[in-house]
């Protein structure tokens, strides 16, 4: 029994035999797992531990676990769609790899998170299992947040896993009492997140079992790869240098505003970008195949408003007031990237279960120097255009810069958005209702391309209606 079992009391799923850790995390590793017939790593299914105790708001700080809770527990309204969010512990044993083969293998301990419908028959039975996101220096559920009432309206269940040793060691120190016992360094002796790769398949791998205790007794039956950004690209590298190699247990792969793989496989691959990502030099920009799609949307932002006002309350919650963006133009894009990103997965979804490569999009034009070319008035040309680019009542674009040298890195992710003033506003639009019509034609045409639900749809024109502009 695991540390964690022996501190909780809780219950332990052992799925699958022989995966049981009965040593400290420091001990030596043991002989490498042996190949398939078809010559591929099998893919392990981990213990897990869990639900576990306690819920928010409650003291990180505590002793006892039963009064701490998840990081970054949503606040989501789990109960307008009677959904639940449960946290585990999974463990076992993970690979590193070189030139394609096992070269080590060690022990880990860490955490999942589920949010899924709380009863079987309101589910799609499709995962979508989120690689946390680390660039912040913690777990960021950066798929979940702005997407979870699509998420939740469509019934999938939503899976994070804490696969990388930043986000993992701040779990440690953020509440010794719920996560001082995870590891996914193996005691330190693993640099670089080389069992990350093991760690996230594991999961899907626990999620694909008859018996499986993440699902919490969900029937699932399709299982996506998610993750944005840095996640983008540690996916990538999974897809191109590890799957080769293992067994394949993810069914296809959402890269969103980050790389995406440029070698060709079964599963499909879908890439969506924001104006911001064609400017990023660290990522990957493939070629379209046959089973690798990519989106760009113009005026969206790598990181924008949608994500930072969803995450606002439990930034706050968790980790305390964010500091203002000192950036040299007004942060944060207004273009709901999410909106996109939520007919992506359904479109991922469809594709991996064997239906049709999702719709084609022109990509966004470029300039002479690479970046994004613009109308007179800054807006970017081409792409998905959404109504807040295609009827705007600002400039939203997905480019700024730092004020400050400490601000740039992030300022360069958060892109734009200045309002028009009340006299362009006018000279745009001779009535409230030309503006309304205006943008429900652009909402009926990329309702009909593809590139947005008609729920969120929907939202954007109540919007429109219920604004002052042209009045």
């Amino acid at each position: 029994m695991s540390a964690t079992s022996r501190r909780l009391g809780t219950t332990v799923f052992a799925v699958g035999a022989g995966l049981v850790l009965t040593a400290p995390l420091a001990s030596a590793a043991p002989p490498p797992a042996e190949p398939s017939a078809e010559g591929l790593v099998p893919v392990p299914v981990p213990e897990v531990e869990g639900p576990l105790p306690g819920a928010a708001p409650g003291d990180p700080a505590a002793d006892s676990i039963e009064d701490t809770y998840p990081f970054f527990a949503t606040d989501a309204d789990l109960d307008r769609y009677d959904y639940v969010e449960e946290e585990f512990f999974i463990s076992g044993t993970a690979h590193q790899y070189a030139d394609g083969a096992v070269a080590s293998e060690h022990p880990y301990e860490t955490r999942v998170v589920v949010r899924r419908p709380e009863r079987r028959w309101d589910s799609n039975g499709t995962a979508l299992i989120e690689w946390q996101n680390v660039t912040a220096g913690h777990d960021l559920d950066a798929l979940w947040s702005p997407s979870a009432d699509h998420i939740m309206r469509e019934g999938y269940t939503w899976v994070g896993v804490s696969a990388q040793n930043v986000g993992v060691s701040h779990l440690t120190e953020w509440s010794p009492a719920r996560y001082g016992d995870l590891d996914v360094t193996d005691g330190g002796t693993v640099e670089d997140d080389q069992l990350s790769y093991d760690v996230f398949a594991q999961a899907a791998q626990e999620l694909r079992s008859s018996d499986s205790a993440l699902a919490g007794g969900i029937d699932l039956d399709q299982f996506l790869a998610i993750g944005a950004s840095q996640s983008s690209n540690r996916m990538t590298i999974y897809y191109e240098e590890i799957l080769p190699y293992v067994e394949p247990v993810f069914d296809g792969y959402g890269f969103m505003v980050g790389s995406a793989p440029v070698n060709d496989r079964p599963e499909p691959a879908f890439q969506v970008l924001s104006e911001t990502d064609i400017n990023l030099p660290f990522f990957v920009l493939p070629e379209e195949t046959d089973t690798l799609r990519r989106w760009e949307v113009a005026g969206a932002s790598h990181a924008g408003a949608g994500g930072r006002e969803a995450r606002e309350a439990v930034v706050a919650r968790d980790l305390g007031e964010e500091t203002a963006a000192d950036c040299a133009r007004p942060p944060f894009s207004r273009v709901p990237m999410h909106h996109v990103l939520n007919s992506a997965y359904d479109h991922l979804s469809a594709w991996a279960a064997g239906g049709t490569a999702p719709p084609a999009a022109d990509p966004i034009v470029r300039n002479a120097e690479g970046g994004a070319a613009r109308d007179e008035d800054g807006h970017a040309l081409g792409g998905i255009r959404l109504s807040q680019v295609e009827v705007p009542i600002a400039l939203n674009t997905g480019v700024n810069t730092g004020a400050t040298q400490e601000s740039a890195f992030f300022c360069t992710l958060y892109g734009s958005h200045e309002p028009y003033a009340e006299a362009e506003l006018d000279e745009l639009y001779r009535s409230h209702g030309s503006y309304v019509r205006q943008v429900a034609r652009t909402e009926r045409q990329n309702v009909r391309d593809g590139y947005i639900t008609l729920a969120d749809s929907l939202h954007n024109r109540v919007e429109a209606a219920r604004s002052d502009v042209g009045r």
